[in-house]
């Protein structure tokens, strides 16, 4: 099959053709429709991941069909169009059995623990535990980009953040994960304040259902811009991105008994950030991680995605083939798109 190959991190990103994958017992093998470039997949590049072996072949949001089916499979059949959250739980162990597969203490991941979707196939495994039939409302270039960025938000949303109508929602960062979060906290009945340091991008978070946007560049303080604008802190806020300074804005700029939720992955010298704890204290703040969804959560998303409640594809600027996406990986830490890329050619 064809693929995206890396044989070190940092190193050259190239199309190759490459061993077909196989099931186990209780997997399958999706031939890949679409596969959404996410930033996760150049912290993976970089070397950020400790999971993963080189060579390598990275994705890890995808739509597509059952190819092959492992003998233990007992819910899906050759032919079924399918997506899955990037997080793989095994189904088994202690944090699958309390139903938070998102955090299985043996989860897989495409595009980590082993080969990714930027293929013409993927293997998956534990498909009972994990695969999410697709409707045939939603197209696969939609499908593909729900199962990091988008499910990630949802979570945050809806099960972390427990956003409700009326509320002030705080989104610091603009990427896939901010934008996916502006539009669900929007169709939640949130007033959103996005914050990002592009203009055009600011643009588009308005377009998503951002009420107020800040450009973080141009401002003296986005923690005292918050405050004012929400007369005394936002209830829930999101550091989409991932940086000393956006997790700690997002926490600075809650009211009283405010949610943090930590979404953009912290990495190198932004692992431990400062965290204004005197005020978690004084303030009795809560501070929750996000870090995928369960497959047995895509129901509701999904209604939401089928009723137009919530429109996914907006987020999409365009797609891609495989060679372009080779060119990509390597610059995402650009920001140099204002939308997610979908990989629909192999």
């Amino acid at each position: 099959m064809r693929a995206i190959v890396y044989e070190k991190f940092q190193g050259p990103v190239s199309v190759q053709n490459v061993t077909d994958p196989s099931p186990k017992d209780h997997g399958v093998i999706i031939k890949v429709s679409a596969t959404g470039l996410c930033r996760s997949d150049w912290h993976g590049w970089m070397g950020h991941d400790s999971d993963i072996e080189l060579p390598h072949v990275p994705g890890h949001e995808l739509a597509g069909i059952v190819a092959e089916v492992g003998k233990d499979v007992k819910n899906f059949r050759l032919g079924d169009r399918v997506t899955v959250p990037f997080v793989c739980g095994c189904g088994s162990c202690r944090e699958c059995r309390s139903g938070n597969h998102q955090v299985c203490d043996y989860q897989t991941q495409p595009g980590f623990t082993h080969w990714g979707s930027f293929a013409e196939y993927v293997a998956l495994d534990h498909a009972d535990i994990n695969l999410v039939a697709i409707p045939d409302q939603i197209a696969d270039v939609t499908a593909a980009i729900l199962g990091c960025r988008f499910i990630t938000s949802f979570r945050a949303v809806v099960d972390q953040g427990k956003v409700q109508g009326g509320q002030y929602v705080a989104i610091h960062g603009c990427g896939g994960v901010g934008l996916s979060a502006i539009m669900i906290a929007n169709a939640l009945g949130a007033e959103v304040i996005a914050v990002d340091i592009d203009d055009r991008t600011l643009g588009l978070a308005r377009s998503l259902g951002a009420t107020w946007t800040i450009n973080a560049k141009e401002r003296s303080s986005v923690v005292g811009e918050i405050r004012e604008i929400t007369q005394g802190g936002a209830h829930v806020s999101i550091d989409a991105l991932g940086s000393q300074a956006t997790c700690y804005n997002s926490i600075a700029n809650l009211r009283k008994r405010g949610r943090h939720i930590q979404v953009g992955l912290m990495t190198g010298d932004h692992r431990h950030p400062k965290v204004p704890m005197d005020l978690v204290l004084a303030h009795e703040l809560e501070i929750f991680g996000s870090h995928g969804m369960q497959a047995f959560r895509y129901p509701e998303m999904l209604e939401m995605v089928r009723s137009g409640k919530l429109r996914p594809e907006q987020l999409v600027e365009r797609t891609i083939s495989l060679e372009e996406a080779a060119q990509e990986l390597p610059k995402m830490d650009r920001f140099n798109h204002q939308g997610v890329l979908v990989i629909d050619s192999f």
